[in-house]
């Protein structure tokens, strides 16, 4: 697969190629002059930054164009819709960076800065000059997970772990290497679809992973690719480069209107996935984030597209499961019939709920849990942990 107005490269090709990165939208030639200053008052609000390679992945004679819908400012962003921390990240957060909602994993926010960043960010907060959920240092949350012995599972994430430099991946790494109850070692990026050449180019990453990703104790790459059409040679080559220096991959990504919210090519994705060895691994329901309101899709209607999406492909491509990354959880969407919404925690944040099952009237406009009213006395009704209508952002 290759992408818009470029040749399809050879392996020499691939492995030469630098980004330059673009923060500004007058620095997009393609967008019309008449569209800019709009443009740019989103950007203002909710930062623009991409790279002339994954632009280039646009054809942009298509204004509906996927890619297109990711990567650029839309005027609707601006609309009094949504807040900043949807699932109340604040909450777990129990140090600077440090977020520990179920028992046995962590999250190191330890990056605020992303290849490219996705319009429908449900962490766009962090990219806001005033945010200081993000810390560099990251020790404080090593010492928290080495004396919390039930904490198996580390996910590094942010912003983008693979924009830190090399030597400050390793450290983080080796360190918590270093500690005997720490099996599992996450590294949540973008980056194979916005920037391939970072995995590609780099030797001294490639054994920073060989080194750190062990028989018994692995690293995962939970990659994030919401179309096919970022899928290109170069893409592939970098997955395929992680899997040889012994990295797990899986592909994690929300389901966004305009973008993969189309059951074949949502079908497509998943297929081409576990073709490369990166199979899916969740499909999450859009978070009602501030200025999402254009990439939203209705629960049922995600689930239609989710369970058309399934009817194709081996087991392998069938894997993600339809989940809502809740305040109190994560809340796997089982089935929808005429009247009802049944759901699962999947994880929980109190140990009591999970694997709970839940049922709740049909809602065909609702795109939340807290929206859905319970059919049972046995499923909870939640109230204003993530209301619709409020907007956070800066004035």
């Amino acid at each position: 697969m290759t992408y818009p107005n470029e040749p399809k490269p050879d392996i020499v090709s691939i492995r030469l190629r630098r980004v330059k990165y673009v923060r500004s939208i007058d620095r997009v030639p393609q967008i019309p002059p008449e569209q800019r200053e709009v443009l740019n008052a989103v950007a203002q609000r909710y930062a623009f930054r991409a790279n002339d390679y994954y632009l280039g992945l646009i054809d942009w004679n298509d204004p509906d164009d996927p890619i297109r819908q990711l990567i650029i400012p839309r005027p609707e962003e601006l609309h009094d819709w949504g807040r900043l921390d949807a699932s109340n990240e604040a909450a777990v957060s129990v140090a600077p960076g440090v977020q520990h909602k179920y028992d046995h994993t962590v999250l190191l926010l330890c990056n605020e800065v992303c290849g490219a960043y996705c319009r429908y960010c449900f962490r766009k907060r962090l990219f806001m000059d005033e945010n200081e959920e993000v810390t560099r240092d990251v020790s404080e949350g090593i010492r928290y997970i080495a004396g919390n012995p039930n904490v198996t599972n580390v996910l590094l994430t942010g912003g983008d772990p693979l924009l830190m430099s090399t030597r400050r991946i390793r450290e983080i790494l080796e360190s918590l290497r270093a500690i005997p109850h720490v099996r599992i070692i996450r590294i949540g990026s973008k980056m194979p679809a916005f920037d391939p050449w970072r995995i590609i180019n780099d030797a001294e990453l490639q054994d920073v992973f060989r080194s750190n990703s062990t028989r018994r104790n692995r690293v995962y790459l939970m990659a994030h690719f919401d179309h096919p059409r970022e899928l290109t040679d170069p893409a592939v080559e970098a997955i395929d480069c992680a899997i040889r220096c012994g990295l797990i991959c899986v592909n994690q990504c929300p389901l966004i209107r305009g973008i993969n919210d189309d059951p074949v090519v949502l079908s497509n994705l998943f297929r081409e996935l576990s073709f490369i060895g990166c199979p899916p691994y969740y499909l999450f329901q859009g978070r009602p984030t501030a200025g999402n309101q254009p990439y939203a899709v209705p629960i049922v209607q995600g689930w239609e597209i989710f369970r058309a999406a399934l009817r194709s492909g081996s087991g392998l491509s069938r894997r993600a499961r339809f989940v809502m990354s809740h305040a109190t959880g994560k809340v796997e969407i089982s089935a929808v019939d005429e009247r009802h919404i049944y759901l699962r925690y999947h994880r929980a944040k109190d140990p009591a709920l999970r694997g709970q099952f839940m049922i709740y009237h049909r809602n065909d406009d609702a795109l939340w849990l807290d929206e859905l009213e319970p059919a049972d006395e046995s499923s909870p009704r939640f109230e204003h942990t993530s209301p619709l209508g409020v907007d956070e952002g800066p004035e």
